[in-house]
C-alpha cells in the first residue's frame, strides 16, 4: 500500500474516531471578534464527486453553499440527510446547494448511501488537501462527523457546526447564507 494511501487512512481514522451522538453544537470560525467572523473566508477547495465530476469553491464562486462531512455508517449523519435531501430541493433555485463530502473508506458504500438517500446534490470523496483544508478552521482538527461549514453568497464562512442539525436549525442558515450575497 502506498504512503499516500497510509496516510489518508491515518487521516480519515482520525476523522471518523468522533461519529458520536452527543449534543451538536455550532461554532464560529476562530477568530478575535464576533465582527472578523464575518470577513472569514471560506476554505478553497477542489474535490471529484461519487460520479467524477470535478467540484470547487471556484466553482460555487457567489452561491450560498454548506459542505457537510459524513459517512454512510455514521447514525447522526444518516439521521440529518433527509432533511439536507428536503432543503437541497427547496432551495436550489434561490442560488444554495449542499456539497457532501464522504469519508466513507468503501466507496461502493457510499454510492449506495447515496442512492438510498436520493442524495440531490454533489457528493465529493475526502482527500488530504480537502482535510487539510477544513481542518484549520477547527479548533483540533476535523474530529467529528457529521460537521458543516456554512458559506455566505458572499464568500464567507458564516459558521462550522459540529454534530447533527436540524432541519429548522439549516433553514435557517441556509436563509442567512443566502442573504449574505446581496
Amino acid at each position: 500500500m502506498s504512503y499516500f494511501k497510509i496516510a489518508t487512512m491515518l487521516c480519515l481514522s482520525v476523522v471518523m474516531f468522533a461519529c458520536q451522538p452527543e449534543q451538536a453544537e455550532t461554532a464560529k470560525p476562530r477568530t478575535e471578534s464576533t465582527e472578523a467572523a464575518k470577513n472569514i473566508a471560506a476554505p478553497a477547495f477542489s474535490g471529484t464527486t461519487l460520479e467524477g465530476r470535478t467540484v470547487s469553491s471556484e466553482s460555487l464562486a457567489g452561491k450560498a453553499y454548506i459542505v457537510n462531512f459524513f459517512a454512510s455508517w455514521c447514525p447522526p449523519c444518516r439521521a440529518e440527510m433527509p432533511d439536507m435531501v428536503a432543503l437541497q430541493s427547496e432551495y436550489e433555485q434561490k442560488g444554495f446547494t449542499f456539497v457532501g463530502i464522504t469519508v466513507d473508506e468503501e466507496l461502493s458504500k457510499a454510492r449506495a448511501f447515496v442512492q438510498d438517500y436520493g442524495i440531490n446534490f454533489p457528493v465529493v470523496v475526502v482527500d488530504k488537501p480537502i482535510l487539510d483544508a477544513y481542518s484549520s478552521y477547527v479548533e483540533g482538527g476535523l474530529r467529528a462527523i457529521p460537521t458543516s461549514f456554512v458559506v455566505g453568497a458572499d464568500g464567507s464562512l458564516h459558521s462550522v457546526l459540529i454534530g447533527p442539525q436540524s432541519k429548522m436549525a439549516f433553514d435557517n442558515l441556509i436563509r442567512e447564507a443566502i442573504n449574505a450575497g446581496g
